[in-house]
């Protein structure tokens, strides 16, 4: 097991500085490494050379080396001049943030897709910051060719960086073929007028521990973070709505790579094309409104904030004194369960949320549309929301219409005329 050192600059009095940090330490736990010490620092502003001062570079020079430690993470994104300076002046490896999820990623990436996602935002993040640029861009003349004026250094260095851009351009066009599949498949069930609902939440949250208790599809789930990468999909029977589909998507972190969020946008658009998102929180987590913030962040980059959503507070078993009980707003609408996914407790009353949230979210009503409104008719015949037609003797369409709240929303948006219905 790698023995790590943790490095943390706080910015302008950062008051989620510590609790960064601590997550800093559990992403390393969960890469297999074992966290053996950890620096602080106050700061006004980064060092653009090394990040930290450079007294504090030392003094985490000396002490990693006492504490022999095999590698340095920084709590921060590192520039490609940092990374280089800190591993010259450590004379150790170093890691950001970034780098530690992506690893992580990675050893949990279990289908093709997956994995193709996960390196593509490890290529994209690396591109720039191509590990040896440090040992020498000594320029060595005599060359011929394109690159006679360049060393040896920036020649090598320039072969690798066009050999890695040519993988993720192949990479990229791979995905592009799954995700064009999984577009199909997901308007297949757009069609079938079934229910979508998304399980959300920051990582370690219990999703995947909640999806196997309500499906029992044996999920992999595990007390550490990033335990599901993969999607999984299933049936699910509720009362009085009937199938709806439940699917467990990737747990979210704070500073949440950016490249990682658009890799892995096919798989994320799950939760933006669901009917209902179920918002798992850990109860017992002394974060979780910081969790919560920092989810919210990741729905607003994928654009799934505005998809309905109901909070589920989770391993209330881990709580004093807190029943399973659901919270409703001032329409007596549900907005909140708290459950136990390790013991069942409170599974009923989130089974009766889903289903009231989803009553209200399938909209049944007739619409009538002039012979030239062709296009709003086609439009809901391929998300088969027509139950039922007839045509007037003025030749106008009669439809007796069931779609997905979220779905209708989306066709008032390209349709401006349906806002006006009431129904």
């Amino acid at each position: 097991m790698e023995r790590a050192f943790i490095v943390g600059v706080n910015l302008d009095g950062d008051s989620n500085f510590e609790l960064s940090m601590d997550e800093l330490a559990s992403l390393a736990q969960a890469c297999e490494m074992e966290v053996v010490g950890r620096a602080e620092q106050n700061m006004e502003y980064a060092n653009t050379a090394t990040y930290i001062g450079a007294g504090k570079v030392e003094e985490v020079r000396q002490a990693a080396e006492y504490l022999e430690a095999d590698i340095v993470i920084f709590d921060n994104a590192l520039s490609p001049v940092q990374l280089r300076n800190l591993q010259r002046e450590l004379d150790k490896p170093v890691m950001d943030r970034t780098t530690l999820i992506l690893e992580i990623f990675s050893t949990r990436a279990k289908t093709r897709e997956a994995k193709l996602q996960v390196e593509v935002a490890r290529l994209q993040y690396m591109l720039p910051r191509l590990v040896g640029l440090h040992d020498a861009l000594s320029r060595q003349g005599g060359a011929s060719g394109a690159m006679s004026n360049k060393g040896a250094g920036e020649k090598k260095l320039e072969l690798d960086r066009r050999r890695l851009e040519q993988r993720l351009t192949n990479m990229k066009r791979e995905l592009d073929l799954i995700a064009g599949e999984r577009r199909t498949q997901r308007q297949k069930r757009a069609r079938s007028g079934i229910p979508r609902v998304a399980l959300v939440g920051y990582t370690n949250a219990g999703k995947s521990t909640l999806f196997n208790f309500i499906t029992q599809a044996n999920v992999y789930a595990a007390d550490h973070l990033f335990a599901t990468l993969d999607p999984t999909l299933r049936r699910l029977q509720i009362q009085d709505v009937g199938t709806a589909i439940l699917a467990d998507t990737v747990g979210f972190v704070r500073q949440l790579p950016h490249d990682l969020v658009s890799a892995f946008k096919s798989t994320l658009q799950e939760t933006v094309e669901a009917s209902l998102l179920l918002h798992v929180i850990d109860a017992a987590d002394a974060r979780k409104i910081e969790n919560i913030e920092a989810v919210n962040l990741v729905l607003e980059e994928i654009k799934a904030d505005k998809v309905p959503a109901l909070l589920v507070y989770n391993k209330i078993d881990l709580l004093e004194n807190v029943a399973p009980h659901i919270e409703y707003d001032d329409e007596n609408k549900p907005v909140a369960v708290y459950l136990s996914a390790h013991s069942g407790e409170g599974l009923d009353l989130l089974l009766e949320a889903i289903k009231v949230r989803l009553k209200n979210e399938i909209l049944s009503f007739t619409l009538t549309l002039l012979p030239q409104e062709g296009k709003i008719r086609h439009a809901l015949y391929q998300l088969d929301s027509i139950r039922h037609e007839q045509i007037s003797d003025e030749g106008e369409f009669i439809l007796n219409v069931q779609i997905d709240k979220v779905e209708w929303l989306k066709l008032c948006k390209q349709f401006p005329k349906l806002s006006e219905i009431i129904y």
